[in-house]
């Protein structure tokens, strides 16, 4: 399966991939595309467009002060509390004003600058 995202790495469009490779398909193929070609590309790749928040018709997507990724966790219906202890942290670090979620979102949203860096340098 293919799954596709906007480009611009933040916190939400690393954690998505990795919980679909972890959890949902593991042998996924990710496409990162420019937000006003994502649909576009969605549709000629047959991929699962998820975190497009300018289009509100992407099912795993940002629903209100909730993250795309925990749409993912409840669209797939996973119930672990440990997934969705994570889900909090991944919107604490990925929504402005959410940082209050979980004190680990807090912490990753003041560092994602140097995640960033780091990730920009591979």
């Amino acid at each position: 399966m293919k799954w596709v995202t906007r480009t611009d790495i933040k916190v939400g469009r690393v954690a998505c991939p990795w919980f679909i490779g972890r959890f949902i398909d593991a042998y996924g193929e990710f496409l990162f595309a420019p937000e006003d070609q994502l649909l576009e590309i969605a549709r000629r790749e047959g991929a699962i467009p998820f975190d497009a928040t300018r289009f509100p018709e992407v099912q795993l997507n940002h629903r209100g002060e909730r993250c795309a990724f925990e749409a993912i966790v409840e669209d797939y219906k996973f119930n672990d509390p440990a997934l969705r202890r994570l889900a909090f942290m991944v919107r604490g670090a990925d929504v402005k004003g959410q940082e209050h979620i979980a004190a680990e979102g807090s912490w990753i949203a003041r560092h994602r600058s140097g995640l960033r860096a780091s990730w920009d340098k591979r």
